[in-house]
C-alpha cells in the first residue's frame, strides 16, 4: 500500500550503518487469514515467513501490525507443533518493529533527520500489543525542525482494523470520522504513524474531507533530511 515506507526504512537503516538484506521470497505474514479465522492458510504463510527469515539476523518491520503477528501470534499458531513452535519463537525473539529496534535495541533517539513543520502522531493499536509506548514520539521529538503537536485521543483506534473495516463499515467509518476531527483540530502539517493501514484509512478520510493535512510513515519522516 505504501512502498515508500519500506524504501525509507532501508535508507534509514543504511544511514545508521546497518547492512540491510531483503529476502526476495518474503510475502504477507498471514495476518489477514489469521484475523478472518482461516488458521490453516495463516499457518502456511507463517511457515513460509519463518523459512524466508531463517538466518540469525534481526528482522526489522516498519509496521506494528506485522511485527505483532510475528512476535505474538506465530507462536499461538504452532502451540501444538513443537518443531515449528520453536522456530516461531526464535523468529519472534529477533523481530522488531522499527521504532522498537531504533530506540530499545540500537539505543538511538536522534537519527539525524530534518523536517520543518507541525507533526501530529497517531499511536497505532498494535504497538500496545508489543508493549511499546513512547518510542515513536521520542524519535519524532529529535527530528530537527519538527514541532510535535498534541493529538486528542491519540491512542484511539482509527477504525481500520484490517477486515474489521469490511465487516463493520458503519462502525469503522464513524471511528475514522472521530479520528479525523481530532487530527484536523491539531492544525498539523503532517500526521505520522507507524502502520500503513492506519495511514491509508486516516489519509483517505482526510482527503475526502478536503483537509490539507498529509500523512507520513514514521520511517519517511526519519529518513528526511
Amino acid at each position: 500500500m505504501r512502498p515508500e515506507a519500506g524504501v525509507a526504512t532501508v535508507r534509514l537503516l543504511r544511514r545508521l550503518g546497518m547492512t540491510v538484506h531483503f529476502p526476495p521470497q518474503q510475502t504477507c505474514c498471514g495476518q489477514p487469514f489469521y484475523n478472518s479465522g482461516f488458521l490453516s492458510g495463516a499457518r502456511d504463510l507463517a511457515r513460509h515467513t519463518i523459512e524466508a527469515f531463517a538466518d540469525e539476523r534481526p528482522v526489522v518491520v516498519p509496521s506494528g501490525s506485522c511485527a505483532a503477528m510475528v512476535k505474538v501470534e506465530f507462536p499461538h499458531l504452532f502451540h501444538d507443533d513443537p518443531e515449528w513452535l520453536h522456530r516461531a519463537e526464535a523468529l519472534a525473539a529477533r523481530t522488531f518493529e522499527l521504532s522498537d529496534f531504533l530506540v530499545n535495541h540500537l539505543k538511538v533517539s536522534d537519527v539525524g533527520a530534518k523536517f520543518e513543520g507541525k507533526v501530529a502522531y497517531h499511536y497505532a493499536c498494535h504497538l500496545r500489543g508489543l508493549g511499546l509506548k513512547d518510542e515513536a514520539e521520542t524519535l519524532i521529538r529529535h527530528v530537527e525542525g519538527v514541532e510535535l503537536v498534541p493529538l486528542e485521543k491519540q491512542d484511539q483506534c482509527c477504525g481500520f482494523g484490517g477486515s474489521f473495516a469490511v465487516r463493520y463499515p458503519q462502525i469503522s467509518g464513524a471511528m475514522v470520522g472521530d479520528k479525523v476531527e481530532c487530527v484536523a483540530r491539531t492544525r498539523a502539517d503532517v500526521l505520522v504513524s507507524t502502520d500503513t493501514g492506519c495511514l491509508m484509512n486516516i489519509g483517505g478520510a482526510l482527503h475526502r474531507q478536503q483537509q490539507p493535512i498529509r500523512v507520513m510513515h514514521l520511517a519517511e519522516l526519519l529518513e528526511s533530511r
